[in-house]
């Protein structure tokens, strides 16, 4: 039986390595991101789409998702960093730009997908640990992952047929990695070391090594409660 992911931010980073991962494992693979997943090997399927486009967003489900009955599974990876500034020094305008794209744009797609009829095994949506540890420093991006824990905990209650899970995947080398890492004055902001001293060791894996292993936990995120927020 032919197994179906959706996945959003699947042109780089982590999304790409997850992208990665399921094709080699023989998934039809429908990605919708800002800059287009490029590869064209294996079953992908591809519609470009900017999340912080809302009106955008419904149009382009629908071209990417025509005819299909089913997903097993649904990953919606797409997020934002924005800048990392003590919370006094963060206008409302910024926070705002990362919650579009990290909390907003995610309901616009699970509204979307609640009314199109498909039936879907499992959604799980990219949280981070940023979620809960409040370290100094990542106030909007910490606000937007705890928004949508929460986010994922509401609408748990109303896909009564589907898992839901947030998941906070552990440290990952991606593009972001390299401002945090050369940008961002670690003294001021301590929590940024532990990224440095990550760095080319196993415990920042590449996007495509994390994808392998994400893609193997999922499954026992099937065991928790659904709505719940797994930090792995």
């Amino acid at each position: 039986m032919e197994k179906r992911l959706f996945i959003t931010g699947n042109s780089s980073g982590l999304g790409r390595g997850l992208t990665q991962t399921y094709l080699a494992r023989d998934w039809s693979v429908y990605g919708l991101s800002r800059r287009g997943y490029t590869d064209t090997a294996g079953k992908i399927h591809d519609v470009r789409c900017d999340l912080a486009d809302q009106q955008a967003i419904p149009d382009a489900l629908a071209r990417l998702l025509q005819g299909v009955p089913r997903l097993e599974l649904v990953i919606l990876n797409a997020g934002i960093l924005g800048r990392i500034a003590d919370m006094d020094q963060t206008p409302l305008a910024e926070i705002r730009q990362v919650m579009e794209i990290n909390v907003w744009a995610n309901k616009t797609i699970l509204d979307w997908l609640k009314g199109s009829g498909i039936a879907i095994g499992q959604i799980v949506l990219i949280s981070s640990g940023a979620a809960v540890n409040g370290s100094r420093g990542w106030g909007a991006y910490s606000l937007s992952k705890a928004s949508l824990n929460m986010l994922t905990k509401l609408y748990a209650r109303e896909f009564t047929q589907t898992h839901l899970s947030s998941l906070a995947p552990g440290l990952v080398d991606t593009p972001m990695q390299d401002h945090l890492c050369a940008e961002v004055d670690v003294d001021q902001f301590p929590s940024v070391k532990k990224l440095l001293n990550a760095r080319g060791t196993a415990a920042m894996p590449d996007p495509h090594e994390a994808g392998d292993r994400i893609a193997d936990v999922i499954p026992a995120l099937l065991e928790y409660p659904s709505g719940d927020f797994v930090d792995i």
